[in-house]
């Protein structure tokens, strides 16, 4: 049996909803939502292919202590801000260049503006939060209790980058699944800004963005010794040892220190030979993953 798709649109951001059988909110089935986020230069049409395998591979599985005969896994999946349909400056999603004068060179590509790469990042880490707060209103609309009993997101590059951040700062998400995404903006930041020879100070990283990460970011937040927001929730880590550019290196310090607690679960697989990819293994891990432990 093939997956099915549906389309919804909350507050002006429209989602796909893929599941294995259009008849499963209507049963009121309990159901794990994930939210799965393309990457830079990505849209939703392109990770169609991995929702639909997510949906194929985790079937028939029951979750935990639950008694059921059928499990939907939802996949809400949505262009990220400037991307795709919502594209509205292509020039803001490129990065810096070693060449100044290239017209990919992108001066503003740490600025606080809604069209670079933080504001991205923290931005659809936003939209998922608020789609968890009216998703059971669109899917239930009654007087019952709505069935979603577990939230999660997965994402690719800068979607992995927005699953770290929206792991970080939105409770209700128990899981986890960042593919070739870093949880350290600061580290990336300053790896990016070596390799083409970018001074990260004045308009490059500007104080108020720096204030911002501090705030928002996880490596940040672990560092100034805030509350663990990591404790208890279920995190696979995916990541290319030959990427360079989003680099091992640049998250392997946190996440190796990363401290989930007895009640969490953290894997780490880093793929030998593979760049800067979401490759076939890494989503049959991540289907893994989520079956194993969400379903």
């Amino acid at each position: 049996m093939s997956s099915t798709k549906d389309t919804l649109v909350i507050a002006g951001l429209g989602i796909n909803i893929y599941s294995a059988a259009p008849t499963i909110v209507a049963e009121r089935k309990d159901v794990v939502v994930f939210f799965l986020l393309h990457g830079r230069y990505g849209s939703a049409e392109q990770v169609d292919p991995i929702a639909r395998s997510l949906i194929e591979q985790t079937k028939g599985k029951a979750r935990g202590l639950l008694v059921v005969t059928f499990i939907y896994l939802a996949i809400p999946l949505q262009d990220q801000r400037n991307h795709g349909k919502r594209l509205v400056d292509r020039q803001g999603n490129n990065a810096w260049s070693t060449d100044k004068t290239s017209a990919k060179h992108n001066e503003r590509h740490a600025l606080v503006q809604s069209v670079d790469m933080y504001a991205i990042q923290t931005g659809t880490a936003r939209d998922v939060s608020l789609l968890i707060d009216f998703l059971p209103s669109f899917l239930y609309p009654d007087d019952e209790p709505h069935p979603i009993v577990e939230w999660g997101v997965a994402g690719i590059s800068l979607g992995g980058h927005s699953t770290w951040i929206t792991l970080t700062n939105d409770k209700r998400i128990t899981t986890g699944i960042p593919i070739i995404g870093c949880p350290d903006y600061s580290k990336l930041i300053a790896y990016r800004a070596e390799q083409t020879d970018v001074n990260l100070t004045g308009r490059y990283y500007p104080k108020s963005l720096r204030d911002l990460v501090s705030e928002v970011d996880p490596a940040s937040l672990i560092q100034d010794g805030t509350a663990n927001p990591f404790l208890g929730k279920k995190i696979l880590v995916l990541s290319g040892a030959a990427d360079t550019l989003v680099p091992w290196e640049a998250s392997k310090g946190f996440v190796t220190k990363l401290d989930v607690g007895s009640g969490g679960l953290k894997k780490v697989s880093v793929y030998e030979g593979v760049g800067h990819e979401c490759t076939d293994g890494m989503v049959k891990e991540m289907a893994s993953f989520i079956a194993d432990n969400c379903l």
